[in-house]
């Protein structure tokens, strides 16, 4: 379940030094994909806003002690347009938290990963343009393969958890848009917009916590948690949020946004392999072709809808 961030361009380097880029940055897709069964182990219906609070409670410090000087210097045009976002992505979190808790790791992870697709679809009915033939052929094989993972032994509607996290990924579709269409975050620097993102979802995601009928308070989860719901705590925390964030900064100085992006595509294969080799997760044939159909139609439409080679 990873978290957004502003990608600057950069200058291209050799090709023989951009592996030393792509390295953590392949990590921190493999890292990702191994969230969504993360969450699943430390997390039941009634600990997921304890959760959410614990988990970027945590990582908040250290973006603010790190980014002090330059989230001091943001506008208040800026600091709205950041609080905005992080509603969104409260919302995203909440979605996908919910869902991974009633669907399996593995559609959680391909599921999601729609939002390739979603994306551009969005954008085109923004701008009014048709998008090409060739991302709409993608479009109606990665939604195909969406169906068949969701049915399993046989045609069923799909499940709670299924649903929560295609309305994620049309979620994820949002706040990408309305990052592209803030005038005032578009310049900002990309550590202080996440930590105000941050900052803004963990806000919902206490006020949420204090409500009578929300579930077990963050404290109470956290007397519970054992040493394996610590270390799933702790992975989520400072893999997949602290180390993603600095990683994405990092690589992007040292490579292209388009390969960082489409190296953090293979997520949705990295849930898979862990959803099914970690916690013994069975697809079926059906299932199986879903998930061909998902991760083919994700990675042509990528390519159909990437505006130059990578």
């Amino acid at each position: 379940m990873p978290v957004s961030t502003v990608a600057v361009p950069a200058p291209a380097l050799a090709p023989r030094r951009s592996w030393h880029a792509d390295l953590p940055v392949l990590a921190v897709a493999v890292v990702w994909g191994g969230s969504y069964l993360a969450a699943k182990g430390i997390t039941t219906t009634h600990t997921v806003i304890a959760v959410l609070v614990l988990r970027f409670a945590l990582v908040l410090p250290v973006l603010v002690v790190a980014g002090w000087r330059r989230l001091r210097a943001l506008t208040p045009a800026q600091l709205r347009g950041a609080a905005l976002l992080g509603l969104v992505l409260g919302g995203i979190f909440l979605l996908e938290t919910y869902g991974v808790v009633h669907t399996s790791a593995t559609n959680a992870g391909l599921i999601i990963s729609l939002t390739m697709v979603f994306t551009p679809l969005a954008e085109a009915a923004v701008r009014r343009v048709r998008p090409p033939a060739a991302f709409l052929g993608a479009a109606a094989v990665s939604l195909c393969g969406v169906v068949l993972l969701t049915q399993g032994g046989g045609l069923t509607v799909p499940g709670l958890g299924d649903l929560l996290i295609l309305c994620a990924a049309l979620a994820r579709t949002l706040h990408v848009l309305l990052m592209a269409r803030i005038k005032a975050v578009q310049d900002a620097d990309a550590l202080s917009l996440t930590t105000v993102q941050l900052g803004s979802a963990v806000l919902v995601f206490a006020l949420l916590a204090a409500l009578p009928g929300t579930g077990a308070s963050p404290w109470a989860a956290a007397a519970d948690f054992g040493p394996a719901q610590w270390a799933g705590l702790a992975f989520l925390s400072v893999f997949c949020t602290l180390f993603a964030f600095f990683v994405q900064m990092w690589a992007v100085r040292r490579t292209s946004p388009s390969r960082v992006s489409l190296l953090l595509g293979t997520e949705p294969l990295w849930a898979a392999a862990a959803g099914i080799a970690l916690a013994g997760e069975h697809l079926g044939p059906v299932g199986l072709a879903g998930v061909v159909l998902v991760l083919a139609g994700t990675a042509w439409g990528r390519r159909a809808a990437a505006p130059g080679p990578a």
